[in-house]
């Protein structure tokens, strides 16, 4: 039986956001907690990614100055067992996962339990369970 690819255990309509958008709209976006990684695109193109560790010592002004693509993104042919435990060992639950031109393909994100990954559908309950 072949394993699965990254790209086929994607979220595949994660939540993008600008890449204008400010570090007070960031961290806004942090206040949920299901929030672990922000993706900035511009024109599908993955630019750049925060997580609240980057904002920790930012003052106002633009995000992405303070956003990192190193260590955070995938290409989606890797299986995605080794996704999984590159993951565990960087002590990571998110990959944004790119094509070779950066075009995001999806978000890859590893269960609460580390033993598997989110679906689109566990997100689309999730946000049914918010009143989204």
């Amino acid at each position: 039986m072949r394993e699965p690819a990254v790209g086929e255990v994607v979220v595949r309509l994660p939540k993008t956001l600008p890449v204008d958008i400010s570090v007070a709209q960031a961290r806004a976006c942090f206040a949920d907690d299901h929030v672990h990684m922000l993706l900035l695109t511009e024109s599908g193109r993955l630019l750049g990614t925060l997580v609240r560790d980057d904002l920790s010592d930012a003052g106002d002004g633009p995000a992405l100055t303070h956003s990192h693509m190193a260590g955070r993104t995938i290409p989606a042919d890797l299986p995605a067992e080794y996704a999984r435990q590159l993951l565990l060992a960087r002590g990571q639950r998110r990959l944004a996962v790119v094509d070779d031109e950066g075009v995001l393909v999806g978000l890859l994100c590893l269960k609460r339990r580390l033993t598997g990954f989110c679906s689109d559908a566990d997100v689309a309950a999730r946000a049914a369970e918010r009143g989204e």
